[in-house]
């Protein structure tokens, strides 16, 4: 924290700390978006409700690209200002230590995405009709204000009003849409504690499907290339029964899949919703190992989240090991084989990463998630494959909706093991050496 009673304009994350806030936690955001989608025009107003952890003066919320025109708390107006891609506000009454208190914030402006050197344009972004959101890991700024860091996970209202020639799609279950004129309103409610990057909203002129599966799915996906879906996605249903069955209950009401009606690098998580691009379509299942991976990550990265940034291999591992799966199960090349072809391509890559602190650059970066896998591969080797899915259930059930870290996983294995396994995780984790199968 900074000196005195004022929120620290930081969140103190070893990788990203200019995003994300102290001094409070956020429970609920209650958005309310007005959005025409041909001049790109968005006036919106977000509610925050959020408890003090300390005595405030002053704090701020993550806020990039668009103004706010009026902020309130506790119902009374507050002094406000922006720069550096904060909102730094300033209460009419300092807040007390614990008190739970609302932020009510009107914004608006063309939103856009924020340029980056590593990842390309993140958040909100413009489709050639309709909106993409990509907020992983710092984009939700660009579209609403926000205590941007993924360990505080709140609940959401999102009601979002457009053209009526366009669907709305928003991470949570969809409450109610209603039309008025040439436009209609989408209202949807997100209870599970969720990350804002999280938090996604798609917008295209998109025809919807779904599969009546004992977790029910939906779909929204362009009209010409709906066929080719249904079938790609044909067996997702019984990948949530057989990763149900790996990793313990499916941890969200509903799942949803929106195809953007554009070509993407790769597909987009989020909370019980995954993005993926038209080229992921091609009627043959061939990203069938993508749909996997996003699936995998309502578990390993959305229910349980990391605490920082640092600890990326958990939910990219995790999704990783689980490609390799359910091509096991799916009667594709068994896991062993897959493992030996990635360790062969993580050997020819240069031996400079630390996998449970990759640095911020190498986020993302393959090793991360191929080298994840292996270390998951190489403690189930230990374990026995038994022990290894009672460790990854029991991993799942004591997190849920909560966030993780590498000491806390490695903490769980060594229980499972009744033993020390400092000389595996040390090797695979904390080492630049590639250790061998």
């Amino acid at each position: 924290m900074t000196a005195g009673d004022h929120g620290a304009p930081t969140s103190g994350d070893s990788y990203l700390p200019a995003h994300g806030n102290g001094g409070y936690r956020v429970r609920f955001y209650d958005l309310e978006l007005d959005y025409k989608v041909g001049p790109g025009r968005l006036a919106a107003r977000a509610r925050i409700t959020a408890v003090a952890t300390h005595a405030l003066s002053r704090f701020t919320l993550d806020l990039h690209g668009l103004r706010a025109t009026r902020v309130a708390v506790a119902g009374k107006q507050a002094k406000h200002a922006q720069r550096a891609g904060k909102l730094v506000i300033t209460p009419a009454r300092p807040l007390p230590a614990g008190g739970v208190f609302e932020v009510d914030v009107r914004y608006g402006g063309s939103p856009g995405p924020i340029p980056t050197p590593q990842w390309g344009d993140l958040g909100w972004d413009h489709l050639d009709d309709g909106v993409i959101v990509a907020s992983q890991p710092l984009g939700a700024p660009t579209w609403f204000p926000c205590n941007d860091h993924p360990s505080d996970k709140a609940a959401y209202r999102v009601v979002v009003t457009t053209g009526s020639a366009y669907h709305v799609e928003v991470t949570g279950a969809l409450t109610s849409r209603r039309s008025a004129a040439s436009t209609t309103t989408w209202e949807y409610v997100l209870p599970a504690p969720t990350p804002t990057y999280l938090l996604s909203l798609q917008i295209g002129r998109y025809g919807t499907f779904t599969a009546d599966t004992p977790v029910p799915q939906r779909f929204a996906v362009p009209p010409r290339v709906a066929a080719a879906a249904r079938h790609d996605f044909a067996r997702q249903g019984e990948m949530i029964a057989a990763f149900t069955t790996l990793f313990g209950p499916y941890p969200f009401p509903t799942y949803a899949v929106v195809v953007a009606d554009a070509d993407l690098d790769a597909p987009i998580e989020a909370q019980s919703l995954s993005v993926f691009g038209t080229n992921h379509v091609d009627g043959h299942r061939g990203s069938e190992n993508l749909i996997a991976h996003e699936l995998a990550h309502q578990w390993f990265g959305n229910s349980l989240t990391v605490a920082e940034w640092k600890h990326i291999w958990l939910n990219e591992g995790f999704a990783t090991y689980a490609e390799w799966l359910w091509s096991d199960l799916a009667h594709g090349p068994k896991a062993d084989v897959l493992a030996d072809r990635a360790w062969r391509s993580v050997a020819t890559q240069p031996q400079d990463l630390i996998l449970s602190a990759p640095g911020k650059d190498n986020l993302f970066d393959d090793r991360v998630y191929q080298r994840g896998a292996l270390t998951l591969h190489a403690l189930r080797k230990e374990l026995g494959t038994d022990r290894f899915f009672q460790l990854v259930r029991e991993w799942t059930r004591e997190h849920e909706h909560a966030t993780v870290t590498t000491d806390a996983f490695v903490a769980l294995a060594e229980r499972h093991a009744g033993k020390s396994l400092a000389p595996l995780f040390t090797n695979w984790l904390h080492t630049t050496a590639l250790p061998r199968l």
